[in-house]
């Protein structure tokens, strides 16, 4: 099945966080706060998944008050941080939506998304993603992260929901 068909019967995407929303890049002040930086498109697309009916949540091994900030201003109420081991989240949070694996979009970059990508319906990665993270995914964007991957593939999605 190719990445088209894959996202039509989507009810859920879930994103990760460093290298998908952001470029990877972690920033420090001289006090130890932690910035990141997201691009405005990438949450137009985001807003634009939901009003076609998507879910979306995140899954991010770290924890970052700038994440949470950042997703309750998009409406994202499925922030899920704080804990490397992912898979147990994820079927959790499938399990709680009642959603099926061939209905969940999963977005990572790097090594320890691999269990969610294997996992998921629809796999995606940003163009500079890890290239064995690359070699699992359905679909991959021009993109790097921070730089628009996550607006793209929401553009793709929702072309590909498009009668």
């Amino acid at each position: 099945m190719d990445a088209a068909a894959r996202a039509a019967g989507l009810r859920l995407a879930i994103f990760d966080v460093d290298g998908v929303f952001t470029d990877g890049r972690l920033y420090y002040t001289a006090s130890g706060e932690e910035l990141k930086v997201f691009n405005v498109r990438d949450g137009l697309g985001i807003k634009r998944l939901m009003g076609a009916g998507l879910h979306i949540a995140i899954i991010s091994g770290r924890s970052s008050e700038a994440v949470s900030l950042r997703m309750r201003e998009l409406g994202i109420t499925d922030v899920l941080q704080g804990d490397h081991d992912k898979l147990p989240i994820y079927r959790a949070l499938l399990a709680r939506l009642a959603v099926a694996p061939a209905e969940t979009a999963f977005m990572g970059d790097d090594l320890p998304d691999m269990p969610l990508l294997r996992e998921s319906g629809l796999a995606a990665c940003p163009s500079d993603a890890d290239p064995d993270v690359a070699g699992l995914c359905h679909w991959q964007s021009d993109r790097p992260g921070g730089h628009g991957a996550v607006r793209e593939f929401c553009d793709f999605v929702l072309g590909a929901r498009t009668p």
